[in-house]
């Protein structure tokens, strides 16, 4: 079984018989979308006490993506362990044996978990959206305004290249817990850490969560998020390159190593 449509069949049986897989997904959507209707209350409760700058520059598109930061830990986790639970269970030398040809096998493992990251990540980002223009009200943005729709549409683009990163890391890594204690660390305080601080700020930029996350913005410099030398979809074209080096390691360490 080393046809490619058989890969992708058999991929996607072992994602959805997964619990973890399937749990992790769920709470990527259900995080996501409640934190950031809680933060859009909050935000919506207090914008008159917000500085005047930052009501100048109030993006409620980025406002409606605030649970995000959260939200996309699971998406990390469900990446690492689309690639990682192959290592730690041993399965990997099953799923060889059953797919001598290690490209098929990896990236149809990789083309099937991205596709079901992007479904899951684009229910996210427009039932994130409509939530939060909700509950905004006098102000909020419509779907039809400019670069509205591009904002949202990357954000479920944005959680899936996400994922894929997180599947090239797991690969390149071979340990499931080793890509986790790495990446969590490092899109929750290194990251933000770094690209708060006026000296480490233009390196930080160029960081994969923080270029990708360029795409989501509609009104630039939103909420002293700082102004780039890129657009969005040069941000987003950043991350993608940070995430073809990743998963290009990742193949070459499958195609080089013992299982």
């Amino acid at each position: 079984m080393s046809s490619f449509p058989a890969v992708l069949k058999s991929e996607w049986t072992k994602i959805r018989t997964v619990a973890s897989t399937v749990w992790t997904l769920v709470a990527a959507l259900v995080v996501t979308v409640g934190l950031s209707a809680a933060l859009c209350s909050f935000i919506n409760a207090s914008f008159k006490d917000m500085p005047p700058e930052q009501q100048l520059t109030f993006d409620p598109t980025v406002a409606s993506f605030a649970g995000m930061t959260l939200g996309q830990l699971a998406m990390i986790v469900f990446g690492v362990l689309v690639v990682g639970s192959e290592y730690s269970s041993g399965m990997i030398r099953t799923s060889l044996a059953a797919v001598p040809r290690r490209a098929s096998f990896f990236f149809g493992k990789l083309t099937v978990a991205t596709a079901l990251a992007l479904i899951v990540g684009l229910a996210t980002s427009f039932l994130s959206f409509f939530l939060g223009q909700a509950i905004l009200g006098e102000r909020s943005i419509g779907l039809g305004e400019d670069n509205v729709l591009r904002a949202v549409i990357g954000a479920g683009l944005y959680l899936a290249m996400l994922a894929l990163f997180s599947m090239g890391t797991a690969a390149l890594l071979r340990s499931s817990v080793l890509a986790i204690c790495i990446l969590i660390p490092f899109f929750l305080l290194i990251s933000n850490i770094l690209g708060g601080v006026e000296a480490t700020r233009k390196v930080a930029q160029f960081f994969p969560d923080q270029a990708g996350a360029k795409i989501m913005q509609v009104v630039p410099g939103a909420m002293d998020s700082g102004t780039t030398p890129y657009g969005p979809w040069g941000g987003f074209g950043i991350m993608a390159l940070w995430t073809a080096a990743v998963v290009l390691g990742g193949y070459v360490v499958l195609r080089k190593r013992d299982a």
